[in-house]
């Protein structure tokens, strides 16, 4: 077999990954997507304010609940004793899970009135909010062990279950049984935990989970996932606080309304994260050669990645007002006026992404962790002045800049932590 034939066939394999993760996770997106029209004229924009307010709880437990494990697991299968140490590594990732999960429990059960009502929430959602994030946890382990085996086909199924299970329960708790707000953060309770526990038992039968007491596998991991909490703090702050900060100087109603512009610009995010997900394994394979030549041409791929991601914020902002009042309906039209803006700042998302892989392959995630962190306190500090003078839009303008200044500061930190032909790409030597 020629060295071109090969060239082409992972070229193929990359493709065919790529368009399952992405046809896998279009239709997963579409299913929260079909509901929101439904959702919206069943709930007022003070009450999808406070389903905004549950998962702003749940994002900032991820980094806690579990203490990103996942990603070390993940990172784990390259290794070389990876067929070997696999079962008790993900063994290892569990108790973490479990210890942690009781520390961020208590914790919130310490803070649960106060944490009630500074998000508008009944107390008890405080709680569940931790079970959902430890059941998410679960799921994402079965997931990224599909990921890394390149089995888009079966990571693609139980994406879709659980998005499919969540939307149904919802259907039936608010639309059916009137249960209002409540009802649909049942459901993105109830369906991690669902889902999570299908997930826990197909680890066990493919021989996945080893809970013999490691504590070497333990540090390894938590050497790998500690350093993130920063990193996923930091990707708090930059994604998903804006929304606290709404609810406070804005109000609920506010809070809805802008949570239904970052749904529909999540359909960019979507199609980023499908495409990462098959690149990362093509990718790590080839820095691992440390070919000039692969170099090159990755550098010239991504360059043509980011052309095609501005054009289609691009594309938002023509349509994105129109496409807010036919899916959401008039009352939530004031979001509209954001989602162009929030389109751009997903954009630079999708080309982070690209220049990210770089750092978690040379495993100095600390840097990362430095970035992103950072950039998250300056999107906290353009909130805090944007939002009482521009309104929405002061938070849409404060994600876009906060979100540019990560990109660019990700990729000078990419470059030193393995260092491509980034501006020399043309050269016959990196």
């Amino acid at each position: 077999m020629t060295d071109s034939t090969i060239t082409s066939g992972k070229k193929k394999s990359l493709a065919s990954g790529a368009m399952v993760y992405l046809a896998s996770n279009i239709l997963n997106a579409s299913i929260p997507f079909l509901l929101l029209p439904i959702l919206t004229r069943h709930l007022e924009p003070s009450e999808y304010g406070q389903v905004a307010m549950f998962q702003v709880l749940i994002s900032a437990l991820a980094a806690f609940v579990g203490l990103n494990a996942v990603g070390a697991a993940n990172r784990k299968y390259y290794d070389e004793d990876a067929r070997k140490e696999m079962p008790g590594y993900i063994g290892a990732c569990f108790q973490i899970l479990a210890i942690s999960f009781l520390f961020v429990s208590a914790c919130l059960l310490l803070f649960q009135e106060w944490l009630a009502e500074a998000l508008g929430l009944s107390p008890i959602w405080i709680l569940l909010a931790a079970v959902s994030s430890g059941a998410s946890f679960v799921v994402k382990m079965r997931l990224g062990q599909w990921q890394v085996r390149k089995q888009a086909l079966k990571y693609g199924a139980l994406q879709i279950s659980l998005s499919l299970f969540n939307a149904v329960l919802s259907l039936v708790l608010v639309v059916a049984l009137s249960y209002g707000p409540e009802g649909r953060m049942a459901g993105q309770t109830l369906a991690p935990v669902v889902l999570g526990s299908l997930a826990f038992l197909l680890l066990i039968k493919d021989g996945l989970v080893n809970f013999s007491l490691r504590l070497d596998q333990i540090k390894d991991a938590l050497s790998f996932g500690v350093p993130l909490i920063p990193h996923i703090g930091g990707a708090f702050l930059l994604s998903t606080v804006d929304r606290f900060v709404i609810n406070k100087h804005l109000g609920l109603d506010s809070a809805g309304i802008y949570m239904v512009a970052v749904q529909l610009t999540m359909a960019m995010s979507i199609c980023f994260d499908a495409f990462n997900k098959a690149y990362v394994p093509w990718l790590f394979e080839r820095l691992k050669t440390d070919d000039s030549a692969t170099k090159r041409r990755i550098v010239k791929w991504t360059y043509a990645y980011f052309v095609i991601v501005l054009m289609m914020a691009g594309v938002a902002f023509l349509i994105g007002p129109y496409a807010i009042t036919l899916i959401a309906g008039e009352k939530y039209a004031a979001a509209g006026t954001v989602i162009g803006i929030l389109a751009l700042g997903q954009a630079f998302q999708g080309m982070y992404l690209m220049v990210t892989n770089y750092i978690f392959f040379s495993k100095k995630t600390a840097r990362l962790s430095m970035v992103t962190i950072l950039s998250g306190v300056l999107n906290v500090g353009l909130l805090l002045l944007l939002i009482p003078i521009l309104g929405l839009q002061g938070a849409a303008v404060a994600f876009v800049l906060a979100m540019a200044i990560r990109f660019v500061s990700t990729w000078w930190l990419a470059s030193i932590s393995h260092p491509m032909p980034w501006f020399t790409f043309r050269n016959k030597e990196v």
